[in-house]
């Protein structure tokens, strides 16, 4: 089955992560994405971020992830060929996605305003750090240091006494989350211009969708005049079937009942301690306030007293909401994972194989398809040859160092 998204054209002039990962998605929802590149590429290419690295014979997981299924064509819009040959791509596109910053769009004329003043049907799609208004507007930004740092995130995670804060538990943990509201608001810009013919400027910042994923904290937080949550006491938690729990194994069962109360008998009476369900102490939510840490004490004493395979057959006796806590490498086996093919095999034309993740969104039950991202420029002659350039004019676009 087509896309939902089939027929629609993407011109993207990006790099890094979040941006060019809306543009993945975009891609895999069935748009056509034609990624341009400067000659030298994206930075993003091969670039070895902490331990996780690309080595020899392995794929560039940064680039294959964020740039899934698009085309690659490399322009130097520093030179005025470039900039015709991407004005020649724009005429039939419907959105035009960056996040260069303002000053260098304005120096290759594709802000906001060169871009309309050509094409005014066009979506004009801005991904940023702190956003297009403001002192800070011509700042960038990247996703440790303003989605995590910035916006609240790594604050709240981190312990008072803490040496540093919480970092983030991945690459470009933060340019993917931006990424999905980017995407989604480009697809409802499409619908828009679609149902009323009026073409949208669309911005997203990193700043602001950290304060999306932090929002019920920080309305609380203006509200009530404080900088920083405090956390509970010694370290109890405030509900005590609601806290993540070490197993004999050395693994972890995180349970999440906010109704303590409707489900605090049944646990006990299937975790083989109906005792406590009984116990004045802890016989309803105001005694199990009153004494957390004893009550605290026995639930992870007796938790620590079986292994996780133990504790899944116990938890999935009752009706209280818990899960296991996994680790990335055990996701691929994770049969709700494989029965919803969560995750494809996607072939390389060199024989190899890769395991990506499907685009979290579904139609008619079946996932969109994910494809390996472009090499350097492969689609360059054929998106030239495409927009009218014949072989002449292409060989002097290459001379000239305007196409690799």
């Amino acid at each position: 089955m087509p896309g939902p998204l089939e027929g629609i054209r993407v011109v993207e002039v990006a790099m890094w992560a979040f941006v060019p990962a809306a543009g993945g998605i975009l891609s895999d929802l069935g748009a056509t994405v034609t990624k341009v590149e400067p000659p030298t590429g994206d930075p993003l290419r091969g670039l070895e971020i902490g331990g996780f690295t690309s080595g020899p014979g392995k794929f560039d997981f940064s680039w294959e992830n964020y740039n899934r299924g698009k085309r690659s064509i490399t322009l130097d819009l520093r030179q005025q060929q470039g900039a015709e040959v991407l004005y020649k791509l724009l005429q039939e596109a419907d959105v035009f996605l960056t996040n260069l910053l303002p000053d260098a769009r304005s120096r290759m004329k594709i802000d906001i305003a060169d871009v309309r003043a050509r094409f005014p049907n066009i979506i004009y799609a801005v991904g940023s750090g702190a956003g297009r208004l403001g002192p800070e507007a011509h700042r960038g930004g990247f996703d440790s240091a303003t989605f995590w740092g910035r916006g609240g995130i790594a604050s709240s995670l981190t312990e008072e006494e803490a040496e540093r804060p919480v970092g983030p538990p991945g690459p470009a943990f933060g340019d993917c989350i931006s990424a999905s509201i980017l995407a989604g608001a480009i697809a409802a810009a499409i619908a828009q211009r679609a149902m009323t013919g009026h073409a949208s400027v669309v911005d997203v910042s990193l700043l602001s969708s950290a304060m999306w994923c932090m929002q019920r904290a920080i309305t609380q937080s203006t509200h009530d005049r404080v900088e920083r949550f405090p956390r509970p006491a010694g370290g109890l938690p405030n509900n005590p079937l609601v806290y993540t729990y070490q197993t004999s194994d050395g693994r972890f069962v995180s349970l999440c009942m906010l109704q303590q109360q409707r489900y605090w008998a049944e646990f006990c009476e299937v975790a083989g301690r109906p005792e406590l369900a009984a116990d004045p102490r802890f016989m309803d939510t105001a005694a199990r306030k009153a004494n957390m840490a004893e009550c605290f004490a026995e639930l992870k004493a007796l938790f620590r007293s079986k292994s996780l395979l133990q504790w899944r057959e116990i938890l999935s006796r009752q009706d209280g909401q818990w899960d296991v806590v996994q680790h990335v490498g055990e996701l691929w086996d994770d049969p709700q994972v494989q029965a919803n093919r969560y995750m494809q095999t996607v072939q390389h034309e060199d024989g190899r194989q890769l395991q990506m993740v499907s685009v979290p969104m579904q139609f008619d039950g079946a996932p969109l398809p994910a494809r390996l991202a472009p090499q350097l420029g492969a689609d360059s002659d054929n998106i030239l040859a495409r927009l009218g350039y014949d072989a002449e004019q292409i060989i002097a676009l290459k001379v000239a160092g305007v196409v690799f």
